[in-house]
């Protein structure tokens, strides 16, 4: 704030203004040689064993928190991992699903020619179902369970007198995996409620 010059009177604040203090603030001092204690205020100055303690405590922390960084590198990395492998599972298994379902076709077909050929497609049809197992996807084709939305999908609601309401009735595709493993649902027909 400029001052005025000398004799004359400063021109009073705006209304609404902050107005300076009316007294003279104190101005502070030269600072005082006492300075607060500090942790070796018994012995004197800082001796130099606690120099060298403090970084070997700020190396042995930096070499902790290294070693804690690697490990968690290290779990990530394991779980991209297998990650990755479910994937490739996945792919796999989802390769073999038309083959299943083409030799189920036959198989509901072959019936009218009860051959020698109806049994190697049975035994065909076996070990694709045994490969998918043993993959982590296990088959699910149950009738008379509950409707699981999770597990089933509904291609077809029929009206059932024998059957509770809201129940797989008829698989017409069986369903491959659990839960968050799941290949594809069972595409499956549910009784009406009445």
């Amino acid at each position: 704030m400029p001052t005025p010059p000398p004799g004359r009177e400063p021109d009073p604040p705006p209304e609404g203004a902050v107005q300076p203090p009316r007294e003279e603030l104190a101005q502070p001092g030269p600072p005082t040689e006492e300075a607060e204690p500090g942790p070796d205020a018994a012995t004197g100055t800082a001796a130099p064993d606690d120099d060298y303690e403090a970084a070997l405590r700020e190396a042995e922390d930096r070499w902790r928190r290294a070693l804690a960084d690697l490990d968690n590198l290290r779990k990530r990395h394991a779980k991209e991992l297998e990650r990755e492998a479910a994937v490739e599972r996945a792919r796999t298994a989802a390769a073999f699903l038309p083959v299943i379902d083409n030799l189920e076709l036959a198989l509901s077909h072959a019936a009218a020619d009860p051959g020698a050929i109806v049994e190697g497609v049975q035994a065909v049809h076996d070990q694709a179902v045994n490969v998918l197992e043993r993959l982590g996807y296990s088959r699910h084709a149950e009738r008379g369970v509950s409707f699981d939305p999770a597990r089933h999908e509904v291609v077809g609601v029929v009206q059932d007198p024998d059957a509770e309401p809201n129940t797989v009735v008829q698989v017409l595709r069986p369903g491959y995996g659990e839960a968050e493993r799941q290949l594809r649902p069972a595409a499956v027909t549910v009784a009406k409620r009445e």
